[in-house]
């Protein structure tokens, strides 16, 4: 079985994540857990802002107000999930006393807010009718 699957059926399952490996320092533990909500928050603000855009900005034009909003709606979703995901994954590697994971979310995140955040600069500038 991949191990994506697996890691899946552990976000749904997460007491299961007890069979493997040796119980680390609960230190340990509530800080993934800590990391896994301070992600979620991240998510929430990016769903938050998604819908702030389409709502508050009615006189930008559709194309830029639509563009603008689902690209934040979609960090979003895609945060929520890499948070859960990555949670199950930290918290597998700790158990098995390997390396923690890494990942390139956090790059890409930081440039989808950067994009949207220029792309609000130029509508700032240059008026809301574009």
């Amino acid at each position: 079985m991949s191990n994506f699957v697996q890691s899946l059926r552990l976000w749904f399952a997460p007491e299961r994540v007890r069979e493997e490996g040796d119980t680390p320092d609960y230190r340990f533990s509530l800080a993934n857990e800590r990391t896994f909500l301070a992600w979620l928050r991240t998510a929430l603000a990016l769903i938050g802002g998604g819908f702030a855009v389409d709502q508050f900005l009615p006189d930008l034009r559709w194309g830029w107000r639509i563009g603008l909003a689902l690209a934040l709606l979609a960090a979003g979703v895609l945060c929520s999930l890499r948070a859960v995901n990555h949670w199950v994954r930290c918290e597998r590697a700790m158990r098995r006393g390997e390396d923690l994971p890494v990942g390139r979310f956090p790059t890409v995140l930081s440039l989808v807010v950067a994009v949207v955040a220029l792309a609000m600069v130029v509508v700032v500038l240059f008026g809301w009718e574009g």
